[in-house]
């Protein structure tokens, strides 16, 4: 019996999550559907523009993506810190944005004198609230019923366009968090859809190739991209928020991966990669076997086997949480 979602997802743990949602009866969320010849690259674009709106509003931000035919990778990054740090006002104005609210919030966002009653609802609206803006589940709900709305429009159908859960992966440390990000930045170079990480449609790296400008500063903040969260260059062992390598660094990561993961293509390291290996105490293989199959080495958490037990024993588990 699957875990509820409370026993895969603590902040105590980690604030790097890896989600997976995929299409069921056989539906297409993107792509050509050679049985019909009907194309859906199209809704690469929804769900994409959905994706990147969503953190302007949760305490949620996003390390890395990938749109691929039926399913989406997705890296998160929840900031709890920055929940908190909204006022009453901030929460529902941002909840307002996303579903109708209440007429006590209504009224309340309209600067009316509220009475005592209307008070106490509105702290328990705005409790609620607060909480469900840094909540993984209610992120990946507002993204996919958005898709799911379009799509069965389009098909002129009703019911699941979604599996009934998406798959979570806990990311415990960086080597599990720049492995995590590699592979999902690689998916479409995997599957043959794209010839190298920077033509890459719809994804994270895509974007990033895009904003990077070569300059002395590996990680100008002028040059990273706004909807996604920063590189900060520096080591970042408690995962606090900020991705730990320079952002350059990273670009080349992903690049030499990308080769050496490619049968039909093999490149040398670049000089500067080296460093980042070693910081991270990973050999090469080591790194490519967690970057080619990071779904099939973890399921719940990854991470060193110090971290997994420890981050199963916080939730209760009663063994070594690693399927």
């Amino acid at each position: 019996m699957p875990k509820p979602r409370k026993a895969q997802i603590s902040l105590d743990a980690t604030p790097y999550y890896h989600c997976v949602s995929r299409c069921v009866r056989r539906a297409f969320l993107c792509g050509l559907d050679e049985l019909t010849g009907n194309s859906y690259e199209h809704r690469r674009g929804w769900l994409e523009n959905k994706l990147l709106s969503l953190p302007s509003i949760f305490a949620i931000d996003i390390a890395a993506y990938a749109i691929m035919s039926n399913h989406y990778h997705v890296v998160l990054y929840v900031d709890a810190e920055q929940a908190r740090n909204w006022s009453d006002y901030e929460v529902a104005e941002r909840w307002h944005k996303l579903f109708r609210g209440s007429p006590v919030s209504a009224k309340f966002l309209q600067f009316k004198e509220l009475n005592e009653g209307e008070k106490i609802v509105l702290d328990l609206l705005i409790s609620q609230w607060r909480e469900r803006l840094q909540d993984i589940s209610w992120f990946m709900r507002v993204l996919n019923e958005a898709v799911a709305r379009e799509a069965n429009r389009e098909d002129q159908c009703t019911g699941r366009f979604w599996e009934g859960r998406f798959k979570s992966q806990a990311l415990l440390d960086e080597k599990a968090l720049l492995a995590c990000m590699a592979y999902v930045d690689l998916n479409p170079v995997r599957a043959k859809l794209a010839r190298t990480p920077e033509h890459s449609d719809h994804t994270s790296v895509k974007k990033r190739y895009q904003k990077a400008v070569k300059t002395a500063d590996p990680y100008p903040p002028e040059k990273q991209v706004k909807s996604l969260l920063s590189f900060t260059g520096y080591p970042n062992n408690d995962l606090k928020k900020g991705l730990p390598v320079p952002l350059t660094h990273y670009l080349e990561l992903v690049d030499w991966t990308g080769r050496i993961i490619r049968e039909d293509k093999r490149g040398a390291v670049p000089n500067t990669l080296p460093s980042i290996l070693d910081r991270l105490n990973l050999d090469q293989q080591e790194w490519i076997s967690l970057s080619k199959g990071f779904e099939k080495s973890y399921k719940t958490f990854a991470g060193t086997v110090d971290k997994m037990k420890a981050v199963s024993q916080l939730l209760g588990y009663h063994r070594l949480r690693t399927s």
